[in-house]
């Protein structure tokens, strides 16, 4: 009879897994279809959570629930908007572009239940309520046999040219925007849970060889595995050696079946006896026992730990005693930080245990003894496997390995942890108007500023429409900027002098969220624009920003009226919108010269907005194009019963006052529109081309009313109004 080998898997850790893998296993499962038997690479934890997109990339089968990149198996080109802002009198105009991309990632070459949370360069984009905080079409394959051809694959590709990839799960991404992430596709990773439950070594085994290995009673219990590699036999192998587990013959499968072990209850009992031949004796034995030195001082066992997000940990097992040498044992597997310590210290005892070896000879009774049987021996203390089975000149040979016991289960903590956030993305809050451009920038245009925020702090963007027609039809314009700090008035600023600081009680508002917050800045930095604050319609500064509650706040030290929203000081009524302004949370619309005068509807979807969109409707009255009133109105008289009435003009440009220097005109000429209105009579206008007129008698008898409009390129300003008492000789 022929001699059946079950030695040790090499010399690294010395783990009870035979070496009737490579005669029996290897031939019934290394020449399946699962894997080619190509070498014995097995699963490397480092690259299962690295997205791929290579042809050739072997594609793991999941079990359980585990944390995998993926390979990405299509893709669109990088579909591009662009949107234009600027443009006015003397400036460039300036094309901004947004980026999506259409892909899909193959998951599994096994069917999953489901798609659990998903991460883009290691942050959250799908949160544990199914939610994704950044905007995107997204569909399961879930790799069954009969699951349809995607439309969209189709409808890129042609209905006869795109497979269905039955069998295989994967998930399709539609119009993913990418200004979250630098304009390109991120790595992302996704939680695939492919069973309800944790799965048991032996399970896995068995589905692997298609049957080949059958497990006896319990094996290792894991949260998830992934398969791939060169070969089943280099994904089965680590399985076996971190149960605690060898491969033995099946009685009553077939020749090729194999029975993964393991345990050390005792089967046979190996009795000494009677003499089976010439010096011979039944029960005689050998023994020996390797150098302490042979085994490893340390097993480092590295796994996928779920309390870490499923990153990679590690649990090591040490001994006492000489030796230097640290084995590792990588696992691509989800276990938890105990049960991996366990694993780890089960290892390294049965190393310990198997360096005492015994050889036992008998007659013909031991060939019911096969290799892989859990022996005890008379007058000799432990449990034995068997390893070797010979049988010659009527004498059989078993060679044995002492098992070690069964460990008991560790405790162990996994580290630090550093989840991503999961934060929830909340509904889209959206607030419009139209002001002045804050860069100095000169409008041929009226332009919309928009900011942006959401009920929650996990909200991001918003994908931006807008219509100036009614909603008869509708133009996209791009995303929203980064979040802004959007909240409302609860106690109103009271009415202040625009041209002094105001040292009054301030305002309070309430912020959308706990996440926002404000602070102080001295008269330096609102000199130089920070802390700009839209309350109601008046655009103001606060220096000091006190929290008196988990979303409220006390501002006080105010700057009002800023960039001439002077005539709304005082107008503020609570519910009143607070939107902080910054050049990262505005984006813009620009509008056609058509819409002064319209209304314009806006729609903003984030991925929170499920019940729909935030909306807003604004009238474009032509603030952000048209010059601002004049200032300092007054009236001299001039002895004769005439008066001269000054003002200082203001520009769309050059806010920052520079000294002995006029602002700009920033239109085509100077030019004033006055209106005179004298008692009940018909108001009267007047074209003036410098920053002041000379009323005659005769234009105040009975007083007057002189209101001033500066005249632009695109309309008039609002007007600055003084009143003329009449003449009294």
């Amino acid at each position: 009879m022929a001699t059946l080998i079950l030695s040790a898997v090499g010399t690294a850790i010395g783990g009870p897994v035979g070496g009737a893998i490579g005669a029996v296993i290897g031939n019934a499962i290394d020449h399946t279809v699962l894997f080619p038997a190509k070498g014995r690479n097995g699963p490397r934890l480092s690259a299962l959570q690295v997205q791929t997109s290579s042809y050739g990339t072997p594609l793991q089968r999941l079990f359980g629930t585990m944390r995998i990149g993926g390979c990405v198996i299509w893709s669109t080109e990088l579909i591009e908007s662009t949107g234009k802002s600027g443009g006015g009198k003397g400036q460039p105009s300036t094309t901004t572009y947004s980026y999506s991309v259409s892909f899909a990632v193959a998951l599994s070459a096994r069917r999953i239940g489901g798609v659990g949370r998903i991460w883009a360069d290691g942050k959250l984009l799908r949160g544990t309520d199914g939610v994704f905080k950044s905007a995107t079409g997204f569909r399961l394959h879930d790799g069954s046999e009969d699951q349809p051809v995607d439309p969209l694959l189709a409808a890129a590709e042609g209905v006869a040219l795109t497979p269905a990839h039955r069998g295989l799960a994967y998930v399709v991404f539609e119009h993913f925007q990418l200004a979250d992430y630098g304009n390109r596709i991120p790595q992302l990773t996704f939680e695939v849970i492919a069973d309800a439950a944790p799965v048991t070594v032996g399970r896995i085994a068995t589905e692997l060889s298609d049957g080949v290995v059958m497990p006896e009673g319990d094996t290792l219990l894991l949260t998830g595995f992934a398969a791939y590699g060169d070969s089943v036999r280099s994904v089965i192998e680590p399985l076996a050696q971190a149960s605690g587990g060898w491969f033995a013959p099946a009685p009553g499968l077939s020749d090729d079946g194999l029975i993964l072990r393991g345990g050390s209850v005792p089967e046979r009992v190996v009795a000494q006896g009677d003499t089976v031949g010439p010096g011979t004796t039944q029960g005689a034995s050998g023994r020996s026992i390797a150098a302490l030195e042979t085994v490893a001082r340390q097993v480092s066992m590295s796994h996928y730990d779920p309390a870490r997000d499923f990153q990679i940990g590690m649990q090591r097992a040490r001994r006492p005693g000489p030796g230097t040498r640290d084995d590792q044992l990588e696992l691509a597997a989800t276990i938890a930080a105990g049960p991996a310590k366990t694993v780890a210290e089960q290892v390294l005892a049965q190393a310990e245990a198997g360096r005492e070896r015994r050889t036992v000879t008998f007659g013909r009774a031991a060939l019911g003894i096969l290799p892989g049987t859990r022996v005890t021996m008379q007058d000799v203390a432990g449990v034995w496997r068997v390893t070797r089975w010979a049988f010659e000149r009527e004498v059989a040979t078993l060679e044995c390995v002492r098992l070690a016991a069964r460990t008991a289960a560790a405790t162990a903590s996994p580290g630090r942890v550093l989840p991503a956030p999961d934060m929830a993305v909340g509904t889209t809050l959206l607030s419009v108007f139209e002001a002045l451009p804050f860069d100095d920038t000169l409008l041929a245009a009226p332009r919309l500023t928009i900011v942006a925020a959401g009920t929650a702090p996990g909200w991001r963007r918003a994908a931006l429409l807008y219509s100036t027609d009614g909603g008869a039809r509708w133009q996209a314009a791009g995303t929203t900027a980064l979040p802004g700090v959007i909240g409302r008035v609860v106690t109103p600023p009271a009415a202040a002098n625009a041209a002094l600081l105001d040292r009054g009680d301030g305002f309070e508002v309430d912020l959308a969220h706990a996440e926002m917050a404000l602070s102080g800045a001295d008269a330096a930095a609102l000199g130089g624009g920070v802390n700009l604050a839209l309350v109601g319609d008046e655009l103001l500064q606060f220096g000091s920003a006190d929290q008196i509650g988990a979303t409220r706040w006390r501002l006080s030290r105010l700057w009002r009226g800023r960039r001439a929203t002077e005539a709304a000081i005082g107008t503020q009524r609570p519910g009143d919108r607070f939107v902080l302004l910054t050049p990262e949370t505005a984006s813009t619309i620009d509008l056609p010269p058509s819409a002064l005068g319209t209304t314009v509807q806006i729609l903003a979807t984030g991925p929170g907005d499920v019940a729909g969109p935030a909306t807003a409707a604004v009238l474009v009255g032509g603030t952000s194009v048209v010059p601002p009133s004049p200032v300092l109105l007054r009236s001299r008289e001039t002895g004769d019963g005439s008066v001269a009435v000054t003002w200082v003009r203001r520009s769309r440009t050059g806010w920052h006052w520079v000294d002995a220097v006029d602002a700009l005109i920033a239109e085509e000429r100077e030019a004033y529109r006055v209106t005179l209105g004298a008692g009940g009579n018909t108001p009267r206008d007047i074209v003036v081309f410098e920053p002041g007129i000379v009323l005659a008698v005769d234009d105040r008898r009975g007083g007057t009313n002189v209101a001033v409009r500066q005249t632009g390129a695109n309309g008039e300003s609002r007007a600055a109004e003084i009143h003329i008492p009449a003449w009294t000789a």
